[in-house]
């Protein structure tokens, strides 16, 4: 019970008839046009979020040096 190819046929006779087809190839350029921006989005979120990552692992990185050179001097003392 899906659908056919001649309904998939009449439907598609109906929209070119509706919106013609100069506005269906904008539609599908404006649409194609949103998924490459959102793709570039996605993309520049994830490179972002590896570069705080990464910055968050000098940041402890450099906290554990400090904190391992301020114990040193100490016991040196004892």
């Amino acid at each position: 019970m899906g659908i056919s190819v001649t309904q998939l046929l009449i439907v598609l006779v109906i929209v070119i008839v509706l919106f013609g087809t100069k506005r269906l190839r904008n539609m599908g350029g404006d649409l194609g046009g949103a998924v490459k921006g959102f793709r570039s989005a996605m993309k520049d979120g994830e490179e972002d979020k590896n570069l705080e990552d990464q910055d968050e692992n000098v940041v402890d990185a450099d906290v554990i040096d400090s904190a391992e050179a301020d114990k040193k001097p100490e016991q040196d003392k004892v």
